[in-house]
């Protein structure tokens, strides 16, 4: 750094290593992993800044696994790979007013993450290729993107930009609109995928998704609810899918370990008839990876929930969690999907809607700043659906987490 402040360079980087186990994955779907997975990532990273105006960010990852049956999966292991590496050019106008373009490969998170996510969970994060610009004036916020996923490759230096997937829009956030408490965002999201498969079939997608999401916290109360709807064309079907997803929070501050309880109800629409020209399953683009539980097994199309947590904080390092999870499928004619949009299970053999439950308890610890320890066990019920339709033990997930960021 300078003497003058115009020029910096920060350094940084993280440390993770993870163990999973997992007894019966998928409730026995899926190979048994003798002795689970031992995950590490690794990565080191350098931000530059000239005065206002140039911005240069460079982050190198790799990630390792160990013990996987059957091998890696595409997010269990990336050996060495540009995470991040862009430049931001951006015009400052006043202190309260700039203007930014990014060009390069970049993490990307949308809202709370629902759409557009990092995916954190597994061991391989999430990346694009492409151009973000975003324009800050006040209390509004707009985000223009126009990209494509990184391949997450396992050899080193061997990602490219897929030509299969591409993701373009707009994304608006408002500090307290109209007057009221909280924030406001309004999006449009086009996203393309040229070898889609659902249960009723495999082609060319595109499709546009028009959203809204009001989120915030007032005194004790906080909330994150969103709703969108989905339109385009499914290989020769029109697409007609949407959602609706809730979060609403009460936290006591007052009391002793500061309690807190969360009802979450959410629904994503699934196709009613794989033989017509219509597709109504709702597709969440790229989401979280441990979208409902860090077990990861079920994605957002076509299901409906309800999830609710307590969140207790002993002290300052120390937080804990308990949730629980009721899993239905929302149509019958359509299937289970994971969250890559995988089919886990096909409709046929049941007409039943109850998929599973699953109770979740975490534990989370600092040791010091950056130095963080999380242990987390899921138990997971199949129900109804599963146990009709194929192989349907009781899944335990395990998860031991220490990560040091720097």
């Amino acid at each position: 750094m300078d003497n003058s402040g115009e020029r910096y360079l920060t350094l940084g980087g993280e440390i993770r290593q993870r163990y999973e186990y997992t007894n019966n994955p998928v409730f026995g779907q899926d190979p048994q992993d003798p002795h689970g997975v031992w995950f590490q990532r690794y990565s080191i990273l350098a931000d530059f800044h000239w005065r206002d105006y140039f911005r240069l960010f460079t982050q190198l990852n790799s990630a390792l696994q160990s013990g996987r049956e059957g091998g890696p999966s595409p997010v269990d292991e990336n050996k060495l790979a540009w995470q991040n590496l862009f430049v931001d050019l951006k015009i400052p106008s006043d202190n309260k007013t700039s203007t930014t373009l990014r060009t390069g490969r970049q993490e990307i998170v949308l809202g709370s993450g629902r759409l557009v996510d990092v995916r954190e969970g597994p061991n391989v994060r999430r990346t694009f290729d492409g151009v973000r610009g975003f324009h800050i004036r006040d209390k509004l916020r707009w985000d223009l993107v126009a990209v494509r996923p990184r391949t997450d490759e396992p050899g080193a230096f061997d990602d490219e930009t897929s030509d299969r997937f591409a993701l373009w829009g707009a994304y608006g956030t408002s500090g307290t609109p109209f007057g009221y408490p909280g924030n406001l965002d309004f999006f449009y999201l086009g996203f393309e995928d040229r070898d889609a498969i659902y249960a009723q079939g495999a082609g060319r997608e595109i499709r546009h998704s028009l959203g809204l999401r009001a989120w915030g916290d007032q005194g004790n109360w906080r909330w994150n609810w969103e709703t969108l709807y989905q339109f385009g064309r499914f290989s020769r079907s029109d697409i007609h899918a949407w959602t609706l997803a809730t979060e609403t929070g009460y936290r006591w501050r007052d009391r002793a370990w500061k309690p807190e309880i969360l009802f979450s109800i959410n629904i994503a629409s699934g196709d009613t008839d794989a033989e017509d020209r219509e597709l109504g399953t709702f597709n969440p683009l790229f989401p979280r990876g441990n979208y409902f539980s860090e077990a990861a097994v079920f994605g957002p199309r076509n299901f409906y929930n309800f999830h609710t947590f307590i969140n207790l904080v002993p002290s300052t390092d120390w937080s804990l969690t308990a949730d629980l999870n009721f899993f239905w499928r929302l149509q019958t004619e359509d299937g289970l999907y994971s969250p890559s949009g995988q089919i886990i299970r096909f409709p046929e053999g049941s007409n039943r809607h109850f998929a599973a439950t699953t109770l979740s308890l975490t534990a989370e610890y600092t040791f010091s700043r950056g130095l963080v320890f999380t242990a987390i066990h899921t138990f997971g019920v199949p129900e109804s659906f599963l146990k009709e339709t194929g192989p349907s033990s009781d899944l335990n997930f395990t998860e031991l987490t220490l990560q040091y960021r720097f």
